[in-house]
């Protein structure tokens, strides 16, 4: 239970009016309010009560709502760039602080850990690693719209044959894939010092140039940010009986004898369903949902202004319906592109129920890198240093190798694992890893 703290000086003399008691709480007391109807959460050992402001968190209610009975400090830290404004919403919600005997870091969690890669973030801010270049994000935007012109005028100049529609294809394909790594940079508010800023040109990257929602990409996106590789935390891994992922979750369909599919041979259907599928098909049926069930009219407009653009660029070449299908294919290949990329990072770790661990660890386990080339940063826009984006989601991507050999060298002290491989290899490991988890499920469907 909450204790009572010392009474506030009174105000203005004897006869002034006297703050309300500070209320102190154990960690046993906080981490029973992490239900539905009852959440509380700690940031720096203060206490906050987020049960109805969870509704109007900007970045989704689940978000918040997944660190309800735990300490917040770093997720905190982490997602907002302007910790004196972010602040300001918090004040209401102070309900109290951390009792004086309890520790800062719930659920034994190493301290001095803790501390380091608070060090090491204050270092990264110190070595104004969290200032973007307006001269990188510029030539990135700038390639896209570059790509998009080439794509129109190989059209008007060759034709519409086979062999030129699938070059126009394939120019629209990584004109889109690169909108994809641009809009995820402005997405996580990493470009302007201003978030509202970043929340303009998100919106015009991700709506006009790729036909998506902001909103809908905010609320998946930073869910899996926040508890990566987590199930019923982390939507990247919820795949809907179609693939069994990690170590339990095959065991535990085994047991129960679940076989929506046969799960064996889930590495070999992979390649059928998850990269050709994905954007064309479920993305798009998920976001166009979203956006009428949230009534998200604004990234409506924004997504209609791209299509509308599509047609007016290509039905003068290829009709309406011609124009449709050529985007179709566009999505087709693009979808393969990014499953690889942002599945290669994540699949082959360790993807469990929660276990409560510190920032640094968390994002570890769920995280490894790609190693670094020109070709490499620019194919993954830079999501080959997914640990270190993991790590500091708001630091701009091109700085991400200046953060890296400090990551590397506290992963050593404290014996985190800190992964990198080959892209070939990156790649290969997600079908491994997928047939390792099939494997495990038929052990447990035939024998337990």
């Amino acid at each position: 239970m909450g204790k009572g703290g010392e009474q506030g000086e009174g105000c203005g003399g004897d006869g002034g009016e006297r703050e309300a008691p500070i209320l102190s709480y154990t960690w046993e007391e906080i981490q029973k309010h992490n239900l539905p109807a009852d959440k509380w959460l700690v940031i720096e050992r203060k206490v906050y009560n987020i049960t109805q402001w969870v509704k109007r968190h900007p970045g989704g209610f689940r978000v918040i709502s997944h660190y309800a009975g735990e300490d917040a400090t770093d997720a905190f830290r982490a997602f907002h760039p302007d910790l004196t404004f972010v602040r300001k919403f918090l004040k209401p919600l102070l309900i109290g602080e951390l009792a004086p005997g309890e520790p800062s870091q719930d659920r034994g969690k190493n301290a001095q850990l803790v501390d380091d890669f608070r060090a090491l973030r204050k270092t990264a801010e110190d070595l104004n690693l969290f200032k973007a270049s307006p001269v990188f994000f510029s030539l990135c935007l700038g390639h896209i719209i570059a790509m998009e012109a080439l794509a129109w005028l190989l059209v008007s100049y060759y034709g519409t044959s086979w062999s030129i529609t699938f070059i126009l294809s394939i120019i629209l394909a990584t004109s889109q894939a690169q909108a994809g790594w641009l809009q995820h940079d402005f997405g996580h508010l990493s470009v302007f010092k201003k978030s509202s800023w970043n929340h303009v040109v998100h919106r015009f990257v991700i709506g006009h140039l790729k036909g998506a929602s902001a909103n809908w990409w905010n609320h998946r996106h930073f869910q899996h940010h926040a508890k990566p590789n987590i199930f019923k935390k982390d939507p990247d891994v919820n795949m809907m009986h179609l693939f069994v992922l990690g170590d339990t979750q095959p065991v535990e369909y085994g047991k129960k004898k679940l076989k929506y599919f046969p799960y064996n041979r889930q590495h070999e259907y992979f390649f059928f369903v998850f990269p050709p599928l994905l954007i064309p098909v479920y993305f798009h049926l998920q976001i166009f949902t979203t956006m009428f069930r949230h009534k998200f009219w604004v990234d409506l407009a924004w997504a209609f202004s791209y299509y509308i653009r599509f047609l007016i660029t290509y039905a003068p070449f290829y009709g309406v319906f011609g124009s449709m299908c050529l985007l179709t294919f566009v999505r087709f290949m693009e979808s393969h592109w990014f499953v690889w990329v942002t599945q290669m990072n994540h699949i082959p770790m360790e993807i469990d129920n929660e276990k409560h661990r510190d920032w640094l660890s968390a994002q570890l386990a769920a995280t490894c890198n790609v190693e670094q080339s020109f070709f490499n940063d620019w194919f993954s826009g830079h999501l080959n240093f997914q640990i270190e984006h993991h790590l500091f989601p708001t630091m701009p991507r091109h700085n991400y190798y200046k953060i890296a050999p400090l990551v590397k060298s506290l992963c050593s002290k404290y014996h985190v694992p800190y992964e990198e491989k080959p892209l070939l290899k990156a790649f290969s490991d997600i079908v491994g890893s997928l047939k390792k988890s099939g494997e495990l499920w038929l052990d447990a469907y035939l024998h337990k």
